[in-house]
């Protein structure tokens, strides 16, 4: 499918025109723009709500899922997530609170990432924490001398770089030298380390080999090869393991030719792991979790910029934005992306018109790097039209430059049912000193 197919199709399946234009949560883009102003982020909370449903519709009952609360970490979209029923896996202390504020009860947060800090490990003990997932021998010192303080134990997790064999997806996150978790090849050390310190509880096992995952049968592959460490974990600390976190990966298209993950094989093979596996002795007690980032908030979420020129250079037609690579980064092929591909786009005020105009869609930031997109196809644009840039709710603002060139920070807005609310107000201009004080 091409670009300009795609983002038609995705236009019409979840955000539908209303007389000649866009709506999200059953806004039209011109109120969202009016009310918040632009560039912003707009949410549908039903859309949210329903990747959850998908996603649960399409695993067994016993995997539990924990929403990856980096991708998106605005508490209101957290909380969503929350409400229905997800746990919260963070990487930081302040995502830690940002999980606290959307309502995540303490037993519903599982904390991992390379570089805890003692603060950060000290903060989520004492105030409460579901399990840590430890990624190197500083961390397990940190922990054990933090119970022998609090006279408590800490239930820890050992988080595994998996052997190439499980590494897959656009990402590739195992298989190779890496700074996430400890090499498979030590998990017999690496045990018997954390069962040697007083104070800590080797509880289970965390697996993630790669992200933006759409073959199913890559992700199940590597959700097999997590249930087997797993067993392995068990025979070695002699005792059935609590937790097995298969990890995230769970992809959506993006760009022209990409389908979308076949939940219904990733169904039938992980039911037949858990036939095979899962009622193993060492694993039979385990809750097993998944931890999606992109796949429950990316769809729902829409950013909207505001068309201020309309120009060409040496026959090539350019949009100008007043919006860019500082609020959404990974639309430039700036975050992590070697070839640079286009999200699907649309011309948010001209819905349903045909796509005639190619483009190159660039922000108001002087530099190269700040296109949004090379050739998106779009319904002819003009000065004033917004452009909506699709897939975008996750790995969005928060994962972008929001302080370069001092532009102002692009408001987030939730709506569903025909209503609108700001969950992050628009940023203004830092207001320069304008000399020296009087005399």
């Amino acid at each position: 499918m091409s670009g300009a197919g795609r983002a038609a199709r995705l236009v019409a399946d979840a955000f539908p025109a209303r007389g000649g234009e866009m709506t999200v949560g059953g806004v039209a883009v011109s109120e969202l723009a009016s009310a918040h102003g632009t560039p912003l982020y707009v949410y549908d909370a039903a859309l949210l709500r329903g990747r959850l449903a998908l996603l649960r519709a399409h695993l067994p009952p016993r995997i539990d899922v924990y929403f990856s609360i980096k991708a998106n970490p605005n508490p209101s979209i957290a909380r969503l997530f929350v409400e229905g029923g997800a746990g919260l896996e963070i990487a930081s202390g302040a995502e830690y609170l940002r999980a606290r504020a959307a309502g995540a009860p303490p037993e519903r947060i599982l904390f991992a990432g390379p570089g805890k800090s003692p603060e950060e490990l000290s903060l989520v003990v004492r105030r409460g924490i579901g399990e840590i997932h430890v990624e190197s021998e500083q961390e397990i010192d940190h922990l054990a001398r933090l119970a022998g303080w609090l006279g408590r134990r800490i239930d820890v997790a050992v988080r595994v770089n998996p052997s190439a064999a499980a590494s897959g997806g656009a990402m590739r996150m195992g298989g190779q030298p890496a700074p996430f978790g400890f090499d498979e090849e030590r998990l017999d050390e690496v045990i018997a380390l954390v069962r040697g310190r007083r104070g800590l509880r080797f509880s289970g096992i965390h697996m993630f080999a790669g992200t933006q995952i759409l073959d199913a049968e890559v992700l199940v592959g590597q959700w097999r090869h997590a249930f087997e460490v797993g067993v392995r974990a068990a025979a070695i600390s002699g005792e059935p393991l609590s937790t097995l976190d298969l990890g995230g990966g769970l992809g959506i298209p993006y760009f022209a030719n990409e389908s979308e993950l076949d939940l219904a094989a990733m169904r039938r093979g992980a039911d037949a792991l858990l036939d095979e596996l899962g009622s193993h002795e060492a694993l039979a007690t385990a809750r097993v979790v998944v931890e999606p980032g992109r796949f429950l908030a990316g769809p729902g979420g829409v950013y909207l910029a505001r068309a201020r020129a309309v120009k060409r250079s040496r026959d090539k037609a350019f949009v100008v934005l007043d919006g860019g690579m500082h609020h959404h980064l990974a639309a430039s092929g700036n975050l992590g992306q070697v070839i640079k591909r286009d999200y699907p786009v649309v011309n948010a005020s001209r819905a349903g018109e045909e796509a005639t105009m190619e483009a190159t869609l660039v922000g108001p930031l002087c530099t190269p790097l700040d296109t949004l997109a090379r050739q998106a196809m779009l319904a002819e644009v003009s000065e004033g039209d917004l452009v909506a840039i699709l897939q975008s709710g996750a790995y969005g603002l928060t994962a972008s430059p929001v302080g370069f060139l001092s532009q102002p920070m692009a408001a987030e807005v939730l709506a569903e049912g025909g209503r609108h609310a700001g969950i992050r107000a628009r940023g203004t201009f830092e207001q320069p000193l304008t000399g020296l004080p009087p005399q």
